[in-house]
């Protein structure tokens, strides 16, 4: 099977291209690698999928309209898994149009590739920030999620809304995945476990926001690449049930569907900061701060529905995979 991964440089992206590549499928990986953070962290990913005679490279921006056509048109790709994006919930407060630009625009560039070209199947990455001012927990799939409160948020939700009316129209196939805080070697040096692991290490305090009152569903990167790799293997298919007089958000009567890939064991923040302690061996200064624009305090994936469909249920716990990430930071630094 060839694959189109998106964001092949990134985070999720490199991880979800190994496993493809593991199993003897065929990558072609798209990033921009932008500066977003240090490109050197991407150059490096990339040098370890090169390694597989599966893997390609394309380097390209998503709002480059007529690449991407040409991509497609060329290529004639099965599946896409589409991981790229401007990420961050800060960062969009004060670089609002980086977000519609790789979000919406690139996004829109996407699937009309999917649309226009045969794609049997997409699987394209949102966001548990989708959820914003939503106070029930767990999140569930099936809520809906209409006061998102990062303008991040509200473009990984019009990236489901863009992806129902392709679904409706054309028969696309469609798989949405609302990633819950995902963690782990090689993540991103903008996210707080890296950046409180470098803090601790160089002896500096650590910003612990919301002053310490935060939950969070965090998600070792294994657990989502399963989650990525099983659901994409597995296309969308339309809900025979669904009613428009009682709408599922989660499905549709078109191939459409949302699924939430969290561990669904939320743990408090501060748990999650004494876990990385006893892995560093070093105790954190820590500097509490008031709640940042954009987030929220708490999160909490309802997962049944993957667990049903997909046989799946993350379970590593923030133990393992803070351990792993350590270890991992370690080696990649020389500390």
């Amino acid at each position: 099977m060839k694959h189109l991964v998106t964001g092949a440089a990134g985070f999720i992206g490199y991880h979800v291209s190994e496993r493809l590549l593991a199993r003897g499928d065929e990558v072609v990986g798209l990033d921009n690698l932008s500066p977003y953070y240090d490109p050197a962290l991407k150059q490096a990913r990339l040098d370890r999928l090169r390694r597989h005679p599966g893997f390609r490279f394309v380097k390209l921006d998503l709002t480059e309209r007529e690449a991407m056509e040409s991509l497609f048109q060329r290529e004639r790709f099965p599946r896409v898994i589409h991981l790229a994006a401007q990420a961050g919930v800060r960062y969009s407060v004060t670089h609002p149009h980086s977000y519609i630009a790789s979000n919406v625009v690139g996004f829109l560039h996407v699937i009309e590739g999917c649309r226009h070209h045969g794609v049997e199947h997409l699987t394209y990455a949102s966001t548990s920030s989708v959820y914003g001012l939503n106070t029930h927990m767990p999140f569930s799939v099936h809520q809906n999620v209409d006061h998102p409160v990062s303008l991040y948020a509200a473009t990984k939700k019009a990236n489901e809304l863009m992806a129902h009316s392709y679904a409706h129209l054309y028969g696309l196939r469609a798989t949405g995945l609302r990633f819950f805080t995902v963690y782990g070697p090689w993540g991103r040096p903008d996210m707080a476990l890296f950046l409180f692991t470098r803090a601790i290490l160089e002896g500096r305090p650590i910003d612990v926001f919301n002053h310490g009152k935060m939950r969070r569903d965090f998600t070792y990167i294994d657990d989502i690449v399963e989650g990525v790799v099983r659901i994409s293997d597995r296309p969308a298919a339309a809900n025979p049930d669904w009613q428009g007089e009682h709408p599922d958000p989660a499905s549709s009567s078109a191939p459409y569907r949302v699924y939430n890939v969290g561990n669904s064991e939320p743990a408090e923040l501060m748990d999650f900061i004494g876990a990385l302690e006893r892995s560093l061996g070093k105790t954190a200064e820590k500097r509490f701060l008031p709640m940042q624009p954009g987030d929220v305090p708490a999160t909490s994936a309802d997962i049944e529905d993957l667990a049903r469909d997909c046989g799946f249920h993350p379970g590593t716990t923030i133990e393992t995979g803070v351990a792993n990430f350590v270890a991992w930071y370690r080696e990649y630094h020389g500390v």
